[in-house]
């Protein structure tokens, strides 16, 4: 994980699980020009101990093979049961495990980072700032 400054208070924090740097850099960068807070963590492990250690999170976008004893699914359970009020989205580029996520909470890769950051934007209910999808 990334240690990041404090945000100002009503700064939106999403959590970034991915653990391939460079695709967890491209949209951690962009969510960080919207203005939102990120956390990036490079295992499902090190997302929920971030999480369990009472950090402030507002949405969760998490890959769903990550090396580590979790996957993505089994955090996106973790956080269902301990933080309902957490959204989690998950992405992979094998479609395959879309299979019983949530309508509307899967990416498959390679995706779009306009589209999944509109995605992103809507789940949280805020609108994008200008210049942003």
């Amino acid at each position: 994980m990334v240690p990041q400054p404090q945000p100002l208070p009503g700064v939106v924090h999403v959590l970034v699980a991915e653990d391939d740097v460079l695709v967890r850099m491209a949209i951690a960068d962009e969510l960080r020009a919207a203005g939102l807070n990120v956390i990036e963590a490079n295992s499902a492990d090190d997302a929920l101990a971030y999480i369990r250690a009472g950090g402030r999170v507002d949405l969760v976008f998490s890959d769903i093979q990550m090396p580590g004893v979790l996957d993505g699914r089994q955090l996106a359970a973790l956080i269902a049961t301990d933080h309902p009020g957490i959204p989690v989205i998950l992405t992979s580029g094998d479609t395959g495990l879309a299979a019983g996520v949530p309508a509307g909470m899967f990416v498959a890769k390679p995706y779009s980072i306009a589209s999944t950051m509109t995605l992103l934007f809507s789940v949280l209910g805020i609108q994008p700032p200008q210049g942003h999808p």
